[in-house]
């Protein structure tokens, strides 16, 4: 397989340790993706059993989805949808979209956009969990090797914030 589609060095044991969490602690996860294209969504469905914990997932690249689907706030189009705040909506609305108690969110920009003033690939993540607990992360990826492989890195990124959490870390 071609290493820029892998999912970077998410592994087979942090996807069972995390379906374990999830199952012990009786919660559900749906996933809100934008520049990850469902990789999120992937890397969840991809251990056996995935059904027990994975209620759904949505990719919206575009910001009047993002309001419409997921109650992102219109405000978040002067950032271009790509800041903690419009991650964080994101989780929350995938919890109110797929009726569940945990949603990951992913947003950002998987290469560089000159016009955009944006000189390296960047995005935030976001968990929300139990009671609307937040954790939200932002990483940049200088360097990188293209979209692909930072798609992949967010995608790691966002899971191990999901699995940090599940941890209580």
């Amino acid at each position: 397989m071609n290493p820029q589609l892998q999912h970077s060095d998410w592994t087979a044991a942090e996807g069972a340790e995390l379906k374990t969490l999830l199952i012990g602690k009786r919660l559900r996860v749906a996933a809100a993706e934008s520049m990850t294209a469902g990789r999120v969504q992937a890397l969840l469905g991809a251990v056996s059993g995935a059904s027990g914990y994975l209620a759904g997932g949505v990719t919206a690249y575009r910001g009047d989805l993002k309001v419409s689907l997921l109650g992102v706030d219109p405000a978040g189009e002067r950032d271009n949808w790509v800041s903690a705040q419009v991650a964080t909506e994101m989780a929350l609305g995938a919890c109110r979209m797929f009726e569940c108690e945990i949603g990951v969110a992913t947003t950002g920009y998987a290469e560089p956009d000159a016009a955009g003033g944006i000189e390296v690939p960047l995005a935030w993540w976001a968990v929300c969990g139990p009671e609307d607990a937040v954790r939200t992360g932002r990483v940049e990826f200088p360097g990188a090797s293209g979209r692909t492989e930072v798609q992949a890195r967010v995608t790691v990124a966002a899971m191990r914030g999901l699995l940090a959490a599940m941890r209580g870390e």
